[in-house]
């Protein structure tokens, strides 16, 4: 995990010493800069873009809730005061917490722990793996063929038919509905009424392909992404 630098803006030292400390003892963060005013903190701000921001509401040059106004670049913010009063204004601002002084570390790291996740990236989970088979309703039966057995389809108005070697399947289905089932890089649709596995093409000429003997049409509107493929 990167390193989470944090800054924190109040006009009271012993406030700045207490949240530098309690830092301190969480992996992965950093207090990289402290400020008793808005003002130059504003300018570190701009420049450095922290991670995470504590800051104060009520201080003597702005209020808190009104510095975030000015704010081009928003970090996460966590407020700490000591007046409850302001717990409103602070989550219509989209600060992730609002921490109420004198503040115990558990409580901190509450906040912390909202902060880090709106940082985390979000992780994408695994794309499961292709399957490499197929089910074929058959009569009573389904029926497991390998992709790889598979030499085209051929779909007549409701029905696809699954041809193999040696081994003709029906099923109610659509073409359009197995497309989407089937690896691209294998299965191509040639044809409105044809989708052929490119290991079994023997061989490609005009707008026909030949597929263990079966001559199989090529429909215009799929010739120019045959061509390529074959080329490739």
């Amino acid at each position: 995990m990167k390193r989470i630098h944090c800054i924190a803006i109040d006009d009271e030292p012993l406030a700045l010493t207490i949240l530098t400390e309690y830092v301190s003892k969480v992996p992965h963060l950093e207090m990289t800069a402290t400020f008793t005013s808005a003002g130059e903190a504003s300018l570190y701000i701009q420049a450095e873009k922290p991670d995470i921001l504590f800051l104060d509401i009520q201080m003597p040059e702005i209020k808190g809730t009104d510095f975030i106004r000015t704010l081009i670049y928003k970090p996460v913010i966590i407020l700490t005061t000591a007046y409850s009063e302001y717990a409103l204004e602070s989550f219509n601002l989209d600060a992730v917490d609002y921490l109420l002084k004198p503040i115990p570390f558990e409580r901190f790291l509450q906040a912390i722990n909202k902060a880090i996740r709106l940082l985390e990236p979000e992780t994408k989970k695994p794309e499961p793996a292709a399957k490499d088979f197929i089910f074929v309703k058959s009569g009573y039966k389904s029926i497991k063929i390998n992709l790889e057995d598979i030499h085209y389809f051929e779909g007549s108005r409701e029905y696809v038919s699954v041809f193999t070697r040696d081994r003709k399947y029906m099923q109610l289905d659509t073409l359009k509905n197995l497309e989407e089932q089937l690896p691209a890089a294998s299965f191509i649709r040639v044809h409105k009424s044809y989708i052929v596995n490119l290991s079994h093409v023997h061989s490609f000429y005009g707008n026909t392909l030949e597929v263990d003997g079966k001559e199989i049409p090529v429909g215009r509107a799929y010739k120019e992404n045959v061509q390529k493929l074959i080329d490739r």
